[in-house]
């Protein structure tokens, strides 16, 4: 199986607000580095570097002000006199309508967040570019016919929604070659999230849309991040009403009940009858995820890949979540080693 890869992730790394405090984000550039060990350790296949592509396959799953504003963020708040991480400080909630974007670096950032977990570095456009351009030259490979790739996304990308960032994702990498399939002709797309977390950005993107299927397997938001997202009553709105299946699992949930949700949400997958099928592989479902409360072992992602391989869908693997750092490698090189032993190419 063919991983693309960038190097230019190491150049985002920074602080968040968890816990009541500032400290180091659970997502830095070893997270990357692990798992490209592991690619190159199991000769799982070729390893490319990405290709530049137009901004405008971007905006195509975003908007063209908010990626503007990724764009420019560092600049406008470095000209301020900071030098340290840009966070936000105020959001638009309940009666703070979010109509107009505002004028100033400090707000631009509230306006354009969900949450204090995405900070802005000097290195973060550059590295978030190269991570959505991971994912479209991945997504190339599978458009000309390849039954599987890896994009080696770093930063992740599912909770940044059509206009907002956060829960480490700026620009939403799955979305962004799901769109990309679509616009290259193909009739039907699904994106399969396994990541612990809702991917609350994705649905956000195509909660209207009939042509992208979005299914995620995650914790119950009544007690996990985002918290706001991802209740089994979320199905779509407008023309993409049926078209988003969520399956919440409490905590503590094992394989056994991973699995059922997973065969389900993969018929309905099937179902849809999609051209390519993208998954959001997050493995911080591994029992010993610091920041998680699934109980999957290593063993388990490979059952995964090969239950994901049986739908017989040429099959975009795009890297998101997965904090154990020491098995992070394991776990999702373990996915695609299953995918890659069960494929039945259709």
């Amino acid at each position: 199986m063919l991983t693309v890869f960038s190097p230019n992730h190491s150049l985002h790394h920074g602080t968040e607000l968890k816990d009541g405090a500032v400290t180091p984000s659970f997502e830095n550039p070893q997270r990357a580095e692990m798992v490209l060990s592991r690619v190159r350790a199991t000769q799982l296949g070729e390893i490319v570097s990405e290709r530049e592509f137009d901004r405008g396959c971007y905006v195509a799953a975003h908007s063209e002000r908010y990626v503007r504003f990724l764009e420019n963020a560092w600049s406008e708040w470095e000209v301020t006199g900071r030098q340290h991480d840009a966070l936000p400080l105020v959001w638009p909630v309940g009666d703070l309508a979010k109509s107009q974007e505002p004028g100033f670096i400090d707000g631009k950032l509230g306006y354009y967040s969900m949450d204090a977990g995405a900070p802005i570095t000097a290195g973060t456009w550059e590295a978030v570019r190269s991570s959505a351009n991971v994912a479209l030259t991945a997504i190339e490979v599978i458009l000309a016919g390849a039954h599987g790739a890896f994009a080696l996304c770093r930063p992740p990308g599912h909770h940044a929604a059509r206009e907002y960032m956060g829960g480490y994702c700026y620009l939403n990498n799955a979305a962004i070659a799901a769109q990309h399939c679509i616009n290259q002709g193909a009739s039907r797309v699904a994106i399969l999230d396994v990541d612990f977390h809702h991917g609350n950005g994705t649905q956000d993107i195509f909660y209207d849309q009939a042509d992208v299927f979005f299914a995620s397997i995650h914790g119950d938001p009544r007690m996990c991040y985002p918290y706001f997202s991802g209740n089994q009553d979320e199905t779509g709105k407008g023309a993409g009403l049926g078209f988003t299946a969520n399956y919440p699992l409490a905590k503590g949930t094992a394989w056994e009940t991973y699995r059922d949700a997973l065969k389900t949400a993969l018929a309905r997958i099937v179902e849809h009858k999609p051209d390519q099928l993208i998954v959001s592989l997050g493995v911080d479902t591994f029992k010993d995820d610091p920041i998680s409360h699934f109980l999957l072992t290593s063993d388990d992602f490979l059952s995964m890949g090969a239950l994901i391989a049986k739908a017989g869908i040429p099959t975009l693997f795009v890297m998101e979540g997965g904090y154990m750092v020491d098995d992070i490698g394991v776990n999702a090189v373990n996915t695609l080693i299953g995918f890659e032993n069960a494929a039945q190419p259709r």
